[in-house]
């Protein structure tokens, strides 16, 4: 078993990986049974790997992201992780759409494969790099032809457990989800779905795949559906924060285990990242509900946006939504792209928050650089003037070695694939949060909240 014990010494929170065979493994749901197609050992792969991928590199004007290769970390992860929600994951994958290898090993290569873009540039992967725990690690994407869009790639690491996808909510499925950015003009750019399917139908090796896989030609349905398959694969459990709740009291160090009880009480931050206040959330850590968190609204003129969005979605189409959500000022407005609804403005989703400390920036618009800049957000109540934020948003009056220990909480909950690029990562956010700390504001942390003032008339 390959695994991670986070400890704590002084304020210096480090790791240690424990090496042991581990095989590559796919989890199948075949006439509603589970079983686990074994592959090459994952540990010997990722042994000696080279994770120090630093900061995304700049690109000159008009240039895309560079294009990831699939290597080990791409491969589809075991079921057998310490704290993998077995029921639950069963209960998410779609009878129609077992997770076979034949299917899983297409959409592993069609989530790499850059000819389903425009201009055969960019991929799924350019944006959902398997080395930086499926994001990119840029405030807000990058696509094709250098166009930048304005939200952050959140992680598909357990987006197969998301109620709905994208920040706002506008599809339900991955299948859903996998089609939009392909013809996204600020993402993957083609022209038309089938455009990107006609890229690839001549393919010798995708016509056997897709024949393999589905007993058909290659389609745009069955494309789609690979892709999500491959992408239920991608859960990610048995962190240090696993072990400990399975019963390893040495599984991290008295910093985190302070921290999580801090998560749950005096911090608030389970009534979003539990699915109910009165229960501890130990799996996913999401409420599948969006919020107004008081992330960027007051900077945009809310009330002429409103009535932009208003005219420019009144058909609600939602390939529009999709454009507008990613290249427009628009895009600022949340889930009420979706629902229409004032109290919907400025509201995101809540996102999963494994493997937080290796899949920063942060937030729907990737606006926090660190950790410490989430916490100290939340400690001020940032956002106190937004006249639609979340009720639950107040000053917190959490100390500094209370943010500490809150943070050593969110480390804990690293994976071990990303032991080494989280040592690397935490000692980089410990040195910007010893001489910048831009949202820290410890007399509002500690001042009473004030009277949520009236929204303006639309």
């Amino acid at each position: 078993m390959l695994f991670m014990v986070a400890t704590r010494s002084s304020r210096e929170l480090r790791f240690a990986a424990l090496h042991g065979p581990r095989a590559r493994s796919v989890l199948a749901i075949v006439a509603g049974t589970m079983s686990v197609w074994a592959g090459a050992a994952l540990a010997e792969q990722l042994r000696g790997l080279d994770l120090n991928v630093g900061p995304p590199p700049a690109l000159a004007p008009g240039q895309p992201p560079p294009l990831p290769e699939p290597g080990p970390l791409a491969a589809p992860r075991s079921q057998h992780q310490v704290g993998f929600p077995a029921t639950l994951t069963k209960s998410v994958i779609p009878s129609a759409s077992p997770l076979t290898p034949a299917v899983v090993a297409l959409g592993e290569k069609l989530f790499f494969d850059s000819r389903l873009s425009g201009d055969g540039t960019v991929a799924c992967a350019s944006c959902h790099d398997p080395a930086r725990a499926f994001t990119d690690g840029r405030p807000t994407s990058v696509g094709i032809k250098g166009r930048a869009g304005q939200r952050n790639a959140p992680t598909v690491l357990n987006a197969l457990y998301n109620k709905t996808q994208f920040w706002d909510g506008r599809v339900d499925t991955l299948e859903q989800q996998a089609a939009l950015p392909i013809t996204n003009p600020f993402e993957m750019g083609a022209a038309r779905l089938d455009d990107a399917v006609g890229r690839i139908a001549d393919d010798e090796d995708y016509q056997q795949q897709f024949m393999q896989a589905f007993g058909r030609t290659v389609n745009e349905q069955d494309l789609l559906r690979a892709i999500a398959t491959y992408e239920r694969t991608l859960t990610s459990f048995d962190s240090p924060f696993d072990h400990f709740i399975a019963g390893d009291a040495t599984a991290i160090g008295d910093a985190a285990k302070r921290g999580w009880e801090l998560f749950n009480t005096k911090a608030k931050c389970n009534l979003c990242h539990a699915l109910t206040e009165k229960q501890r959330d130990v799996a996913v850590l999401v409420d599948n509900d969006f919020h107004n968190i008081g992330i960027g609204i007051l900077r945009h003129h809310v009330v002429p946006l409103v009535r932009q969005a208003n005219r420019e979605l009144a058909e609600g189409k939602l390939q529009v939504i999709d454009a507008k959500a990613i290249e427009s000022e628009i895009s600022a407005l949340g889930r009420f792209l979706i629902t229409k609804k004032q109290n919907d403005i400025a509201s995101f989703k809540t996102p999963g928050i494994r493997n937080i400390l290796v899949t920063g920036p942060y937030f729907h618009d990737g606006s926090m650089q660190t950790l410490w800049d989430v916490v100290d957000h939340y400690n001020k109540g940032d956002g106190l003037s937004d006249p639609w934020l979340d009720e639950d948003i107040q000053p917190l009056a959490l100390t500094e070695p209370e943010i500490d220990d809150l943070v050593a909480f969110l480390v804990s909950l690293t994976s071990p694939q990303y032991t080494e690029l989280g040592e690397k990562e935490l000692a980089r956010q410990q040195a910007i949060a010893k001489v910048s700390r831009p949202q820290r504001d410890t007399v509002r942390a500690f001042s009473a909240k004030p009277r949520r003032p009236s929204p303006p008339p639309f």
